[in-house]
């Protein structure tokens, strides 16, 4: 078990508690952490990009010039991949970028990325972040009496619609429910910043 300390929105200690070692202090796996984004990367892509081969592009439809006779090289369409305008040889077509990854790889690349932040001593534990209010002040006050600096990952236990609409004019500011998280978000953010009863939710599910 590692303690860790809980703290109120104004930087205050609550309270300590343990968290699961085998959650947030696991061995490392920097292959499984790897794959796992690079996979959410990829799903991201569009994979849109085309080209036209020489029988797609238009025109070409009549032979250049005789075969034989003229000195030049044989042509049998001015829209043959040599030519100005003409098809693209072995070009970029439509195609889906995502891959498939076991359930233990993917449990193992977020318990990966939970320690990073623990060994790291950039995981703050509050034990709740209810605003009054939905202004950006109010969060922007919290972040300056925590002393958070960077980018930052809220997790929060259930929808937080206040937090939300609060942080959402900040660039360096995201907001995630305990089982909205993933590898990206976390290793991404330079701070992450989770509530008592989302760490607890995270241990049930990756216990």
């Amino acid at each position: 078990m590692t303690k860790i300390s809980v703290k109120n929105i104004k930087g205050e200690t609550v309270k300590d508690i343990n968290l699961d070692s085998k959650i947030w202090n696991i061995e490392v796996n920097d292959d499984a952490l790897k794959k796992m984004i690079r996979l959410q990367l990829d799903s991201m892509r569009q994979g849109t990009r085309k080209t036209k081969t020489r029988s797609e592009v238009s025109g070409g439809g009549r032979k250049p010039w005789k075969q034989k006779g003229t000195g030049r090289a044989r042509q049998g369409s001015i829209r043959a991949t040599q030519w100005r305008g003409g098809g693209i040889a072995f070009g970029v077509n439509p195609r889906n970028f995502t891959f498939k990854i076991n359930k233990k790889e993917r449990v193992l690349a977020l318990k990966t990325a939970l320690t990073y932040k623990n060994v790291e001593k950039a995981l703050v534990v509050l034990d709740s972040v209810k605003l009054d209010t939905l202004k950006t002040k109010e969060i922007v006050n919290i972040l300056n009496t925590l002393e958070l600096n960077g980018k930052i990952l809220f997790i929060t236990k259930e929808e937080n619609e206040n937090l939300y609409m609060a942080t959402r004019n900040l660039g360096n500011v995201l907001v995630l429910m305990a089982d909205e998280i993933n590898c990206y978000d976390i290793v991404n953010a330079d701070v992450l910043v989770a509530e008592e009863e989302a760490i607890k939710t995270i241990e049930e599910v990756l216990k």
